[in-house]
């Protein structure tokens, strides 16, 4: 039998504590308690989080994983949804309800100060609202009426891009916590798009175009819009969050189906992960690449789970426990 010393070089050591620092492969017994451990590489997982307080899709979201937010969306098949849900990690409560019912909207910014802005009631609208925690106040609106727009950045800096109008759209817009001007275009006109980052560096992906779903991602540099790496999925109706150098993008449609497929970007390709429990589409999304929270959407009807992201990790896992 090949031993540990013949693979690594070293022998296993015995220890009475653990190691403060180590290195990944490394393997210790623990003399102290009788137990032999490793450090390893712990795999990127979905969790079950709290279910939202009213199923929902084409709904928008802002905030972290721990402090999240939920607003506006589709229920009973084609009512717009002014509801707003704050997350605090493990469930969802009520917060103050948006002025103007909405679905296909966009959001960015955080719980305590987050963010909607464009979206359908039963025409396309330019309206902006601002959350404070507790209610929702009228901000400026948008340049172009559009639904399905891409959002993300903060209250008082946040980015608009894409959506439709009559037909797709290219063109950006950026908020200063008032008014909206207009940015750099987009190089593809697109719809149901996922966004991440902040205004002055901004990440788009996927979406539909007048003909297709798209792959495509774009980096925004406070002026323009570059090409980036292609999406191993083509999806529209994702949802995302991040930076533009750790993005996520989950769940969507293919065109053919709703998915739960799920990639990483690191500022230049995207990498399969883990992919979510529920496959769906329209669902919203917040957070970090390293801790992502994706709710709502729909599969065959509007859906309230909740999931949350936890991306690969190295830790000290118990490898046997002694017997003598």
């Amino acid at each position: 039998m090949t031993t540990f010393k013949e693979i690594r070089g070293t022998a296993v050591q015995s220890v009475s504590t653990d190691p403060t620092n180590p290195e990944e492969g490394q393997i210790w017994y623990n003399n102290s308690i009788g137990v032999l451990k490793g450090y390893q590489l712990v795999a990127s997982a979905w969790a079950s989080g709290g279910n939202l307080g009213t199923a929902r899709t084409h709904i928008a979201g802002a905030g972290t994983q721990t402090v999240g937010l939920a607003f506006g969306g589709t229920v009973g098949g084609n009512t717009a949804s002014g509801a707003t849900e704050e997350y605090d990690g493990s469930a969802w409560a009520a917060g103050g309800t948006m002025a103007t019912a909405r679905r296909l909207l966009a959001g960015c910014g955080i719980q305590t100060a987050g963010l909607a802005f464009g979206g359908y009631t039963t025409t396309n609208v330019a309206n902006t609202e601002e959350y404070d925690g507790s209610s929702w106040t009228g901000g400026g609106n948008l340049g172009t009426t559009r639904r399905d727009i891409a959002g993300c950045g903060l209250q008082t800096a946040g980015l608009g891009f894409g959506g439709y109008s009559t037909t797709q759209v290219n063109s950006t817009e950026e908020y200063d916590g008032s008014t909206w001007a207009g940015g750099g275009n987009l190089a593809t006109a697109r719809g149901a798009l996922g966004g991440a980052g902040t205004q002055t560096v901004g990440l788009a992906f996927g979406g539909t175009t007048s003909t297709a779903v798209s792959n495509a991602t774009e980096e925004y540099d406070g002026t323009s819009w570059t090409a980036g790496g292609n999406m191993g999925t083509a999806r529209t109706a994702l949802a995302g969050c991040g930076t533009q150098t750790l993005a996520l993008a989950f769940g969507g449609y293919t065109g053919t189906v709703n998915t739960a497929v799920t990639e990483e970007y690191n500022g230049t390709s995207w990498t399969a992960s883990t992919s979510m429990s529920t496959a769906r589409r329209s669902l919203a999304g917040c957070g970090t690449q390293t801790a992502g929270l994706g709710f709502g959407g729909y599969t065959t009807t509007e859906v309230a789970n909740t999931e949350e992201y936890t991306d690969a990790f190295l830790a000290t896992k118990t490898i046997t426990t002694s017997t003598s």
